[in-house]
């Protein structure tokens, strides 16, 4: 790739705002064309962007100047969408989960890579300053071997704010699918892969009722688990256990704790690009009387803070520079089948051995910069 790369955005909703508004502020990417199957919602976004070409999302794909696609459709047709961009092809980053089935997303990867083409997955808040710097923090070894994790999500749901809130309690999204491709990304980033699953879930209410917007008072149907608890062990030999809720009363968002040999460090929302770091070393001595406080040192973070689409970016700069990106179809789909083996084991009981892996994840620099032109 030469000059800025040719992006076309599918899907003109709600998360479209803050992908296009970062996007088209990047030099080393031009946002061609936007398409979604209500057109003038595309033609809103594009006018409001700057994007010279509106449509369909068939307009998006026959576009001789994108070359890579952004996948913001719902979850239930990510697959679809993300396999006739490669059948155009085109690279293409989508939105989580990279699909809601094994077979026809480990396809989709065996396709695009027939294809020459490149698949990238969300959440790509991994690459973000705030969990960098903790990444960094961990590899420089200031809590020694990382030996377990805890992480919670907890809300009362997105039925609280989110005007279109059903498709959150869908299959193939409530709290695991939804927000644990937040959760269990990063730990994969840091960890490595997933080797099993254990967990247990509920489903509270079956309906529940739209708190905001134009639909609100009217009712849908709830799918799948509301609150799910998962345990899980790493291919390293560490383990962790997880919370994911929408039913909780305590709003308690962006949990992460990783304990090790030496110390333990909190790490910011893995839903946010910046965060707080900061790390605990072991008392050492406690006797009776003394005080059980420790003293928090804190990580300066280090980079520069932007949103959703710097996982574009970073694709499109490793495709030139001929690197592996970050936030890979590999990492998404390893994920996913985490996800998804928890999923089971809530309906069945069952501790389940984790079949995909995925290769060690690269650090982002610390000087990535996202407003540099580099693609000259």
């Amino acid at each position: 790739m030469t000059g800025p790369v040719g992006v076309g955005v599918i899907g003109a909703g709600v998360i479209s705002q803050t992908y296009l508004e970062n996007l088209t502020s990047f030099p080393d990417v031009r946002v061609v064309a936007v398409g979604d199957l209500l057109p003038e919602r595309a033609r809103a976004k594009a006018e409001e962007h700057g994007v010279p070409v509106w449509g369909s999302p068939e307009d998006v794909l026959a576009h001789p100047e994108v070359e890579l696609v952004v996948n913001l459709t719902v979850p239930a047709v990510h697959v679809e969408v993300s396999a006739r961009a490669v059948a155009a092809g085109k690279h293409v980053w989508t939105e989580k989960p990279l699909g809601l089935d094994r077979e026809s997303t480990s396809a989709l990867l065996r396709d695009a890579e027939a294809a020459g083409v490149r698949i990238g997955s969300a959440p790509d808040t991994i690459l973000g300053p705030g969990f960098q710097t903790a990444k960094r923090a961990i590899s420089e070894g200031v809590i020694g071997t990382p030996l377990f994790v805890q992480t919670a999500f907890q809300t009362q749901g997105p039925d609280l704010w989110h005007p279109e809130p059903g498709f959150l309690f869908a299959t193939g999204a409530g709290p695991l699918l939804d927000m644990g491709p937040y959760y269990f990304s990063a730990l994969v980033s840091l960890l490595g892969p997933v080797a099993g699953v254990a967990a247990r879930g509920s489903r509270f209410r079956t309906e529940r009722r739209i708190a905001t917007g134009p639909r609100a008072g009217e009712t849908f149907p709830v799918e799948v688990p509301s609150s799910v608890q998962v345990l899980s062990t790493f291919e390293g030999g560490q383990h962790g256990t997880h919370l994911l809720s929408f039913d909780s009363a305590l709003e308690r968002h962006g949990v992460v704790e990783i304990h090790g040999t030496d110390g333990s460090i909190v790490l910011p929302d893995p839903n946010q690009f910046e965060g707080r770091t900061a790390y605990v070393k072991p008392l050492g001595v406690l006797r009776d009387g003394m005080s059980h406080e420790q003293e928090w040192i804190e990580v300066e973070q280090q980079g520069t803070v932007v949103g959703r689409g710097l996982g574009v970016l970073d694709m499109v700069r490793a495709i030139a520079e001929g690197r592996p990106h970050v936030a890979t179809g590999e990492l998404g789909f390893h994920v996913l089948d985490v996800l998804l083996s928890a999923e089971e084991s809530a309906e069945t009981g069952a501790y389940l051995e984790i079949a995909s892996t995925v290769a060690s994840v690269p650090a982002v620099p610390a000087d990535f910069d996202p407003f540099a032109q580099t693609l000259v």
